[in-house]
């Protein structure tokens, strides 16, 4: 749906942004003129999506997922995973009082399956994995202690990319594409392969078919390369949401914008924490580099490629500040 488009679709759009906080005013029901736009790209900006104003797939799912709160539903392992802020709540939750779900993503999988069932079992509930009336009860009884606690998946996650080799000999990487680099991601697996990594180039628009790739071949980072044609500065983008960011992957994005912006002659456009897909489904740290014109690109493909190797090479070295 985009500006101009009229309906029952387009009311119902209006009025899961106004359950959201963001009203559409001054358009009508089911008119989807600028109030409607700006309502969708303040929400977009909110949830770390694209913004253009044009309610999309990713748009969608994350209004619908924006309008489930804890005790909504039950919640457990199930295909497709559950996905919601409802989740992302339990997660927030589960971790602040030590019990590991895995990064706060807001997709129900095997981690928080785990990480409530040890919760019941702690709490003398029959440990069933499911979020249901007296799990939900009792996790709203054990409070922790401090305010504002660090949740556990950040200390783990943390802690994981300490006790990482310091080099990329022998690391398994992805690199991925989603249209118009692949010769570039050629060039950058070839000199990465040189540094004794292990390397999966990942050549597909879809940005979820990618992460379920990239976790299924077990890579410890990814990088994903996106060419923007109105782009003349380079930046990347790390997965952040629901008061949690990736701590790995923030900092591979500082190095991959810097670096990437004095390979190919540009100013740094800077570094953003996102939840594209992508960077929400994958497991390891993941950076989408995102770069432009394509001209310059093509031009100053051997100096991109090494810096973006460079880039890797440094953060296997302090995987995190």
């Amino acid at each position: 749906m985009r500006a101009g488009d009229k309906g029952v679709a387009v009311a119902d759009l209006q009025r899961r942004l106004d359950g959201a906080g963001l009203p559409c005013l001054p358009d009508s029901e089911g008119l989807f003129g600028a109030g409607t736009a700006a309502a969708v790209e303040a929400f977009q900006h909110r949830r770390g999506l694209r913004v253009d104003g044009v309610c999309g797939s990713q748009t969608w799912a994350g209004l619908v997922e924006a309008g489930f709160r804890l005790g909504d539903r039950f919640l457990y392992l199930h295909a497709p995973m559950f996905r919601g802020d409802d989740v992302a709540d339990l997660q927030q939750r589960l971790s602040a009082l030590g019990f590991d779900t895995g990064r706060v993503d807001g997709i129900f999988g095997g981690l928080t399956s785990s990480a409530l069932a040890d919760f019941q079992r702690n709490v003398s509930l029959p440990v069933d994995g499911i979020l249901g009336a007296s799990t939900l009860r009792e996790l709203k009884r054990v409070m922790p202690r401090h305010p504002e606690p660090e949740l556990v998946s950040s200390v783990r996650d943390r802690e994981r990319l300490r006790q990482a080799p310091r080099t990329l000999l022998g690391r398994r990487l992805a690199i991925g594409e989603e249209g118009g680099l692949d010769v570039l991601v050629t060039t950058v697996r070839r000199h990465l392969a040189a540094t004794g990594a292990e390397v999966v180039a990942l050549l597909h628009p879809d940005g979820s078919l990618q992460a379920a790739a990239a976790n299924a071949a077990r890579v410890e980072a990814y990088v994903g390369l996106r060419l923007d044609p109105d782009r003349s500065r380079c930046s990347a983008s790390y997965y952040a949401g629901y008061s949690y960011e990736s701590a790995g992957g923030r900092h591979l994005a500082e190095l991959l914008q810097s670096l990437t912006a004095v390979a190919l002659e540009l100013p740094p456009g800077g570094i953003q924490g996102m939840s594209l897909p992508v960077l929400r489904e994958t497991r390891m740290p993941a950076v989408i580099c995102e770069v432009g014109p394509p001209a310059r690109v093509v031009a100053r493909a051997g100096p991109l490629a090494r810096a973006i190797v460079e880039a890797l090479t440094i953060w296997a070295v302090t995987p995190v500040e």
